[in-house]
């Protein structure tokens, strides 16, 4: 029996995953290999690695690990978890199972990305969501964005403040959406929706409703982030509403509604961000092992909290 699993094995799980081989505890990181920002070829504001590719700042992660000898990485996906505290079954794709005395979850979400063609493809290059993520690197090119959802206006008037002085919302967007104020603050509302993204390394070109095109520097847009189907999911942790999608309570170490059941990273956030995963993972893994040192220092967090 491990002393911890831990699902997910990107920048939250692999942080967490120190704290405790560093305390000698034993560990098993079990990574589907499929990180969020897998299509991402930087990833920015995290300082020392502002531009680096996601995948070679975790293999350097997974480099670390290799030096403790309690700490163990599986490739897989883990389908379930069952049991309790210093009993928990986790099951993997393919039959296998693992024993485990405490659970944490740092598997991330999935995107639900519009059926829209050629959006996929760029996502993450010229199909973007997050201006501190990506904007600087559009920076005084034209921009665009898909209005899916009232964060658009957000989007918007964000990367027309200090990204673009060419910002462009595309559709007619949800109900309650103020295009007067969107375009009093300088940003150009076309009710045409966009049907199709032809990315390249300069840009995209959107092909428009009625057979218009619109050449951009990248297309921003917020995606529905979903749990659906997660470990998480199945175990039934209290969750909350955000604005994409829900997302797991957490306390303030990091521990949820279920008894020796941690969470760190995008699942228990309703921003996604590198810097928050790396902090969450630290205070997870410090709190997972607080718990088996003294068992309810940390209590699992109160539903009706």
């Amino acid at each position: 029996m491990f002393d911890v699993a831990v699902i997910g094995g990107s920048f939250a799980g692999l942080t967490a995953a120190l704290q405790l081989g560093r305390a000698s505890r034993s560990v098993l990181v079990i990574d589907a290999g499929a990180p969020r920002n897998r299509t991402s070829p930087g990833a920015h504001g995290a300082a020392g690695w502002d531009g680096r590719p996601p995948a070679e700042i975790l293999a350097r992660f997974r480099a670390d690990l290799a030096a403790y000898p309690t700490v163990a990485l599986r490739a897989g996906t883990a389908e379930d978890v069952s049991g309790g505290p210093d009993g928990f079954e986790v099951r993997l794709a393919g039959g296998d199972r693992v024993a485990a005395r405490r659970i944490l979850l740092a598997h991330g979400q999935r995107d639900v990305l519009p059926p829209i063609p050629g959006v996929a493809e760029a996502w993450g290059r010229r199909v973007l969501h997050c201006p501190y993520c990506h904007g600087y690197e559009v920076k005084g090119a034209p921009l665009a964005v898909l209005a899916l959802h009232p964060t658009a206006a957000h989007q918007a008037l964000m990367l027309r403040a200090d990204w673009s002085d060419r910002v462009t919302l595309y559709g007619a967007g949800p109900e309650g959406l103020d295009i007067a104020a969107l375009e009093a603050a300088g940003v150009l509302a076309d009710p045409r929706g966009v049907e199709a993204v032809r990315a390249d390394d300069a840009g995209a070109d959107l092909f428009l409703t009625g057979g218009g095109t619109a050449r951009v520097g990248a297309l921003f847009l917020a995606p529905r982030a979903t749990l659906e189907g997660s470990p998480a999911a199945r175990l039934g942790c209290a969750a909350d509403e955000g604005p994409m999608g829900r997302f797991l309570r957490v306390g303030p170490m990091g521990q949820t509604s279920l008894p020796g059941v941690f969470a760190a990273g995008d699942l228990a956030r309703p921003m996604p961000n590198i810097n928050f995963a790396l902090a969450d993972g630290a205070q997870s893994g410090v709190a997972c092992h607080a718990s088996l040192l003294f068992p309810g220092f940390v209590p699992p967090l109160e539903i009706a909290a």
